[in-house]
């Protein structure tokens, strides 16, 4: 990257994942160039911190030509349960090519090969189309997100418990996905991950774990729940389809006869320090979902 100020196009940078690697590429004073999909959205981007909008679609390989121009380096992460998730992701890599990007970083799932899970395979080709380029890539495979605990606040503070529909002690590989913008941000800025494929994984954790930290950090139980999917589903008011609603069920019945295995090795080697844990994504969650005042007295105990 030879400029003064690298340009990293980010993709998703207005949602609550790919939004988190925009303050870790700021920090490194990195350009942030957000794709989006209209004037809406450009306005959120820049008020989250995108020094630059391209107003373009993933289906639309026009747009990703002239949203990858002049870009040193790429952020992709593809929408959840997509149909069309791999094709998207390949006309990605195939627009970064055309147009001299350097690094390009993919955030992929943990265990993409696992092929009866189809989320996970649709990661593979574009996988795939990263390993026959030149690009210097680095891949991710992060585990289950610990931010997906947070969608469920509304339960936990008002009826005091937490719930998926899988056995409570099942163990569950999980990670905060900080800590993967992180590595994102590391990617993008330097050269130690060039051409790494890195399962992103902090520990393994039962809802049990969950809802002891939960407890503990609250000075009251929660309990543990183990709802259906269909009564998990509609409580979660999730934005898919019928069809992607049957896709995350595959996931979770996986979850249900296997759980989830990880392994934390390959992010503590990335980060160079230990990742964050459940209990201090449980803390950080506490002390933003209260209100101000309570807030204050919490950090000050």
């Amino acid at each position: 990257m030879g400029r003064t100020q690298p340009i990293v196009l980010v993709v998703g940078a207005t949602g609550k994942f790919a939004g988190l690697v925009v303050p870790e590429l700021q920090r490194r004073k990195v350009a942030v160039r957000a794709l989006v999909r209209d004037e809406a959205r450009a306005a959120v981007a820049r008020s989250l911190g995108a020094t630059e909008v391209a107003i373009g679609d993933l289906r639309n390989i026009d747009s990703l030509a002239e949203a990858t121009r002049g870009a040193d380096g790429v952020f992709h992460i593809g929408p959840a349960f997509a149909s069309d998730e791999a094709a998207m992701g390949v006309a990605l890599v195939e627009a970064a090519k055309q147009s001299g990007v350097r690094k390009f970083v993919f955030s992929s799932v943990i265990q993409p090969t696992n092929t009866r899970l189809a989320n996970h395979a649709s990661k593979i080709p574009v996988e795939d189309a990263l390993y026959s380029s030149r690009l210097e890539y680095t891949i991710l495979h992060p585990a289950n997100f610990m931010q997906n605990i947070g969608l469920a606040w509304p339960s936990i503070r008002d009826h005091s418990c937490f719930g998926e529909p899988f056995p409570k002690d099942t163990r569950v590989a999980r990670v905060d996905y900080r800590d993967v913008a992180q590595v994102a941000a590391i990617a993008l800025t330097q050269d130690r991950l060039a051409f790494a494929t890195l399962e992103l994984c902090a520990g393994m954790y039962s809802r049990m774990d969950i809802v002891a930290a939960l407890s503990e950090e609250l000075g009251s139980p929660i309990a543990a729940l183990q709802p259906g999917f269909s009564e998990w589903a509609a409580n979660a008011r999730l934005p898919y389809s019928d069809h992607q609603l049957l896709l995350l069920s595959k996931v979770l019945d996986h979850y249900r006869a296997y759980g989830l295995g990880g392994n934390s090795l390959a992010l503590r080697a990335a980060l160079g320090r230990e990742p964050r844990s459940l209990r201090e994504y449980i803390k950080d969650l506490i002390a933003e979902k209260k209100p101000a005042h309570i807030r204050k007295e919490y950090q000050d105990a």
